[in-house]
């Protein structure tokens, strides 16, 4: 990639970057065109003062439900599933909720606000894409994605939520979604759900090696059966080169796994190339985030469901999600915490293949100020005090958007 050389446009001045450095950052056209030890002298450029405060990547919101989310809308009560957690029951209770709440559009740009105003400037959506509501959640998310598009990237992934196999015409909807504008197909626990793993996969590959694009299978089922589908969704991925293009969603069954299975199953996910994606829900087992990270994995992260059907959570804070990784996980020294902070940040750019990302030269000007000394700090504090930056110009601060 060429780096701007046009004159700096505005200069952020007094940065303070992670390794404690004062830092004078300059960007022209949307980008970082220079990081300088800050300076006394008065700038020539536009400038801003950031008065020291802690300077850090946007974050990045690898795992959302834009479609289903019921943020800012009337409060839906939880109804609890009859006998133990099940899929196929949360999808129905979805579909009723569904109908009562207010329009799409209304909701997903409410969760936006949400989740730009937190410090996030990227995000994989997932939207629902099957035989129960073809592609009118897509064309609708598409629409307000559009709206956004100075606000926030985003990468929608076309969801199965009813299944592929079980929901008639998905297969050919999911495959129009992609000509439509999705950027990933998606998949659905295929053994537990659809409960055909090969016919299942042969959707979902296929799709994507017709289309050139990546895939993100949620996973939700448990122990052996979920490893056996994490080790076929592995083994397609090899067989099609797509290392760094796939990602596996929630993966519940790595929690399961005693230690020397959970190591070689790390091993296995590393060599495969395949990212791992956790929201470290409150009541089930989930990956080993330490153990996935030494062996090579690229694990990343998401709010997932805010206040939906699923349940009644989610703040659509990726630096609060942060904390939650590292306390679910027993991090506790700076190293660690700096461990949870890169799952929502670096590791979420790589696991997204997200291009230009980061404080570099060169970069997009996607940046967050927070009130902390360093990122060890801020992963526990979860300072609200922030400004959000997109292409170098504001978008948000104290926990509202700014429009332009």
């Amino acid at each position: 990639m060429e780096i701007d050389l046009s004159p700096i446009e505005t200069l952020f001045t007094r940065a303070k970057l992670t390794d404690g450095s004062l830092k004078d950052i300059g960007v022209s056209g949307g980008r970082i065109t220079s990081i300088e030890p800050s300076s006394a002298e008065a700038p020539l450029a536009e400038s801003v003062d950031l008065g020291g405060a802690l300077v850090v990547p946007g974050f990045v919101e690898g795992h959302i439900h834009l479609d289903t989310s019921f943020f800012g809308d009337a409060w839906i009560s939880h109804k609890p599933c009859t006998n133990g957690f099940d899929v196929h029951e949360r999808v129905a209770f979805q579909a009723q909720n569904m109908a009562q709440a207010a329009p799409m559009d209304v909701r997903a740009r409410n969760q936006l606000d949400l989740c730009i105003a937190n410090g996030s400037t990227q995000m994989r959506s997932h939207v629902m894409v099957d035989g129960s509501v073809g592609l009118k959640s897509l064309e609708t998310v598409l629409a307000v994605r559009e709206e956004y598009r100075d606000y926030i990237d985003i990468q929608l992934v076309a969801f199965p939520q009813s299944g592929i196999l079980k929901s008639a015409g998905t297969p050919q909807l999911m495959d129009e979604a992609i000509s439509m504008g999705a950027d990933l197909v998606g998949g659905l626990d295929p053994a537990s759900f659809d409960r055909d793993v090969e016919g299942h996969l042969n959707v979902v590959f296929g799709i994507a090696e017709k289309h050139g694009v990546d895939v993100d299978i949620h996973l939700h089922d448990g122990g052996t059966l979920g490893l056996f589908t994490i080790e076929q969704i592995c083994a397609r991925t090899r067989a099609l080169s797509m290392n760094g293009h796939v990602a596996i969603s929630h993966a519940y069954g790595l929690g399961d796994l005693a230690g020397d299975a959970a190591k070689r199953a790390a091993e296995m996910i590393a060599a495969s190339g395949v990212s791992i994606m956790t929201n470290a829900p409150g009541n089930h087992a989930f990956p080993p985030v330490a153990l996935l990270r030494a062996a090579g994995v690229t694990v990343f992260s998401g709010s997932d469901n805010i206040r939906d059907s699923w349940w009644p959570y989610g703040d659509g804070d990726m630096l609060g999600r942060a904390m939650m990784i590292g306390y679910r996980s027993g991090f506790y020294t700076d190293d660690e915490l700096k461990a949870a902070f890169d799952v929502v940040t670096d590791s979420g750019a790589k696991a997204l293949r997200l291009e230009g990302y980061g404080l570099k030269i060169g970069a997009k000007a996607d940046f967050v100020t927070l009130k902390a000394e360093h990122v060890p700090e801020a992963v526990v504090a979860i300072p609200k005090e922030r400004s959000v930056y997109k292409s170098g110009r504001l978008v948000a601060r104290n926990g509202a958007v700014i429009r332009a």
